[in-house]
């Protein structure tokens, strides 16, 4: 019965399409990067950098925080873990890795516009802008 109402939530969910961020979900809009550190490089978290892992470098977020990102300009999303500090260049909100950026469809043109949201807990007031949407 259990398997059941779960594959009956899967497609419920499916048929919805993307989902958007909770209520409470903190959202900051912005630029995002990915950066191509080496494997084994060690981040902000005292963690090794896995460049396939689907993780992400923010400001201010707490270390292991999860952040839903969506590409703005093809839809496309992805939830990573914030283990890192950055980014660092002026004008952007995040830097993913490489396996996040391929799956928001931006690892060819470097940078793209996004909406990040909280998934979970994560402090009051930490992203810039607090909303449903982006300009």
């Amino acid at each position: 019965m259990r398997a059941l109402q779960m594959a009956v939530g899967i497609v419920a969910a499916a048929a919805l399409g993307a989902a958007a961020p909770p209520a409470s979900a903190m959202i900051e809009c912005g630029m995002a990067s990915w950066y191509g550190l080496e494997a084994g490089a060690t981040s902000a978290d005292g963690g090794s950098v896995d460049p396939s892992a689907l993780a992400a470098a923010h400001r201010s977020l707490p270390f292991g925080t999860r952040v839903r990102v969506e590409n703005l300009s093809n839809g496309r999303a992805t939830t990573v873990v914030i283990n890192d500090r950055g980014p660092f260049t002026g004008g952007r909100v995040i830097d993913v890795t490489r396996a996040a950026a391929e799956e928001l469809a931006f690892i060819d043109g470097a940078i793209a516009r996004v909406r990040i949201s909280t998934l979970g807990e994560a402090a009051d007031g930490e992203l810039g802008q607090i909303g449903k949407t982006c300009p």
